[in-house]
């Protein structure tokens, strides 16, 4: 199935309903008023959310529209947590040799994971607001996923069967804060302004093949002002949804509509790109002497796309403009 939240005036939107090609689409009318509460009472209304689903993509839904992404919020536009792991090791031990940090004995063996803000979370189209371009401002392309309610000390293998969505994410971010907020101990706060997400989630079936062992195997298109700057793949997540879920849910339950996201996905081959203005800065460093790229400014355009094999982009698109607050 796939899902989206139309702006109607409430803080949690209505869900619609959207066909497989993400050309029509129908409100969940009568089913749940919001994806939040679908999430949260998924065993009573996802059979009739599959049913409309099916409907839907058989033509059978006579007052079905044209899917409009201009007015989706996020599919969530908030939501009870939201947990963002480094999952990607290459990206990891680039950021590593960037700040020369020094190695980490647990560093392949336990997920880092920090806990965002998760009340603003921002639509795909929507221009995003940032108070100085002095900040560094950069943008980190992801994956993540949506659960239900997990109970405390579930395994990795128990935790799949808690993933009700996958979701493409772009975690904003500003670098010129993070350093000192990692020194002091407390993790981040002013380094992570809201994260925006592409227009549909779906469920991990919608991936077939795409989606196996936790991980999702798509290539992450990301462009800057209209140029390619990456398309690395999901598949080198050295830890994997579950693994992840496992962790967050070690020492606590996670409520129905948490949201997980893998980090910045990252390939050890150099010729996928980067999905982050710091990863490219940090081979350039290592490559040429000086990072020459610079962050984002006032006016720049981040442009983001996960595609299957066919060139199809299942989440939608995420088309966000830099502008001051």
């Amino acid at each position: 199935m796939k899902f989206a939240t139309y702006h109607d005036g409430s803080r949690d939107g209505q869900l619609w309903v959207v066909s497989r090609d993400l050309t029509r689409a129908m409100p969940a009318t009568g089913i749940a008023p919001s994806l939040l509460s679908a999430i949260e009472d998924w065993d009573r209304v996802s059979q009739p959310l599959a049913s409309l689903y099916g409907r839907l993509n058989a033509g059978e839904e006579p007052f079905a529209t044209r899917f409009e992404p201009h007015r989706c919020l996020a599919p969530l536009p908030r939501a009870p947590q939201w947990l963002d792991a480094s999952a990607f090791l290459n990206h990891g031990r680039l950021m590593d040799k960037a700040f020369d940090n020094p190695p980490n004995p647990e560093f392949e063996t336990i997920p880092l994971i920090y806990q965002g803000a998760s009340d603003d979370f921002r639509g795909p189209l929507a221009d995003v607001e940032f108070p100085d371009d002095a900040l560094f401002i950069d943008m980190e392309g992801e994956f993540g996923v949506i659960l239900s309610d997990v109970p405390m000390g579930t395994t990795a293998e128990q935790a799949t069967a808690h993933i009700r969505l996958l979701v493409q994410i772009n975690d904003w971010s500003l670098r010129a804060l993070g350093p000192r907020e990692m020194r002091a101990g407390f993790g981040f706060l002013q380094t992570k302004p809201s994260t925006a997400f592409a227009p549909v989630a779906i469920t991990p079936d919608e991936l077939g093949a795409h989606w196996e062992n936790g991980r999702v195997k798509l290539s992450l298109h990301v462009e800057i002002n209209a140029r390619e700057v990456g398309r690395a793949r999901g598949d080198e997540m050295h830890f994997s949804f579950s693994e992840l879920i496992a962790h967050c849910a070690c020492t606590r339950r996670l409520t129905a509509g948490t949201i997980i996201g893998s980090g910045t996905v990252s390939n050890a081959d150099r010729a996928a790109g980067s999905s982050c203005i710091s990863e490219i800065r940090v081979i350039e460093l290592l490559d040429q002497g000086a990072a020459r790229t610079p962050f984002l400014t006032w006016g720049d355009r981040v442009w983001m796309e996960a595609r299957m094999p066919d060139g199809f982009a299942p989440f939608g698109i995420i088309d966000q403009s830099v502008v001051r607050a």
